[in-house]
């Protein structure tokens, strides 16, 4: 497969989704690789992008120019990205070489979200720098990049880098201008905000800005994800939104070095499953070992466990296929957040369960984050008719089917003493679904977008 063999992507008419431009429905996992370019060559990038494609990732979020000193420590081949240290004068080579990967990427079926920059380059803070950025420089090296890049059919533009755009407007406007001047001008494009924060904050009306997106943060427990989707969801015009960084896998909670405050899968799939379901168009997962491609012989931030090629094995990038099977055996553009279903949903963050299912009432599903935590369920917001039930599995993607259902006004759940975590799926009998996370069962949809 060719980069010109995979659909480029465009926003569904209901305007909360993505989907190719066959019209087909597009569930966004991904993965956080920003030192991708920086960190790996071909033959390891293929490697990375194989053991992806086996977990059913689809987008692989990654910068151009790197957070780790990415303007004076050259790439895995050897290459720095400027000519002479002048963003005025990007490297055929390095570009090639960024082509190449690209083009890999689509030969197993990926996305890529590219940021041009991470946003130490506009303003340092916290990052390596230097800051090379103005309004003339990023309108210059967006058009640059566009012209060079954007005839791939699998790439997104990320906008942005880890940044508050706050006094910076101007240049990211620049940038993105930049870049729509290209050609990739009718590439989908993002801006990627400092956590906890959304794109929406200040960019929301930029004509630009395709869809957005949030970062709920790396380093905190618990944050309520699902509340910044729900406020992205709420506002006009409305825009798909999602979470695109959440906590990592084993990084440190608060960034502190303590073995035993490392974030586990579970609390990825958290993440994953309470913003998705109150409304987001899908998830991105990370990795605190994968988003740097992290090897001894180089330096490391927040205290990385694995080697990069060993990294990609931990269970909670294994795992959050399963919702995307979950999601994709529902019927898609449907879907909304449901938070009515529940009655009297607990409000701490650490049990917080979350609710999506279909406007017309025929399926449910719960997110509930722990075992032995019980649920009831507004039947209200079900059409007529007896209902099945199941306990679908974040861990595995298997399903049990739950007996002896019999419908009432308020029916209460209580999860499997095992998990922690589990999906409640409930159904109408008569809508004939198939059963949930069925791979059989994918939403051919093809209503006229």
């Amino acid at each position: 497969m060719t980069d010109s063999m995979l659909p480029r992507l465009k926003v569904s008419e209901n305007r909360r989704f993505l989907i190719t431009e066959t019209g087909e429905p597009f569930f966004w996992l991904g993965d956080t690789a920003w030192e991708l370019f920086h960190r790996l060559n071909l033959d390891e990038a293929r490697r990375y992008f194989s053991d992806r494609q086996r977990k059913e990732f689809n987008v692989i979020q990654a910068v151009a120019l790197a957070e780790r000193d990415g303007l004076r420590v050259p790439d895995r081949n050897g290459l720095l990205p400027l000519l002479n240290g002048d963003i005025r004068s990007p490297n055929p080579a390095w570009l090639d070489a960024v082509d190449q990967v690209i083009a890999e990427a689509a030969s197993h079926e990926l996305y890529i979200a590219l940021l041009p920059t991470w946003g130490d380059k506009v303003q340092q803070l916290d990052g390596e720098g230097p800051e090379v950025f103005d309004a003339e420089t990023a309108f210059g090296f967006g058009q640059h990049i566009s012209n060079r890049l954007g005839h791939h059919s699998n790439l997104i533009w990320i906008n942005g880098g880890d940044r508050y755009p706050d006094g910076f407007e101007a240049v990211w406007n620049a940038l993105a201008s930049g870049i729509r001047s290209g050609a990739g001008r009718h590439v989908l494009m993002t801006y990627h905000p400092r956590g906890p924060g959304t794109s929406s904050t200040v960019f929301h009306h930029a004509d630009w800005l395709d869809f957005n997106m949030i970062q709920s943060g790396h380093a905190a427990a618990n944050v309520p994800n699902w509340q910044m989707v729900a406020a992205d969801y709420a506002l006009n015009p409305v825009r798909p939104t999602f979470d695109g960084e959440a906590n990592y896998e084993e990084m440190s909670v608060g960034f502190t070095r303590s073995e035993s405050l490392f974030f586990s899968d579970w609390d990825v799939r958290k993440a994953a499953y309470r913003s998705v379901f109150a409304g987001g168009f899908g998830h991105t997962y990370g990795q605190n070992s994968i988003w740097q491609m992290w090897r001894p012989e180089v330096a490391g931030l927040f205290d990385p466990v694995f080697p990069w090629d060993e990294a990609i094995h931990r269970p909670g990038a294994g795992q959050l296929m399963y919702l995307r099977r979950l999601i994709e055996s529902r019927p898609f553009l449907s879907r909304i957040p449901l938070p009515n279903a529940l009655v009297n949903a607990e409000s701490d963050p650490v049990r917080h369960p979350v609710a999506t299912g279909d406007t017309d009432g025929s399926w449910l599903l719960i997110y509930i984050p722990n075992p032995q935590q019980t649920v009831i369920v507004n039947a209200d917001v079900f059409g007529p008719g007896p209902l099945l039930a199941y306990w679908y599995d974040p861990r595995n993607g298997r399903s049990q089917r739950i007996t002896a259902v019999t419908r009432s006004a308020q029916m209460a759940f209580t999860t499997p003493v095992h998990g922690p975590d589990w999906v409640l799926v409930l159904e109408r009998a008569a809508a004939g679904l198939p059963r949930p996370g069925s791979l059989t069962a994918r939403q051919d949809e093809t209503r006229t977008q």
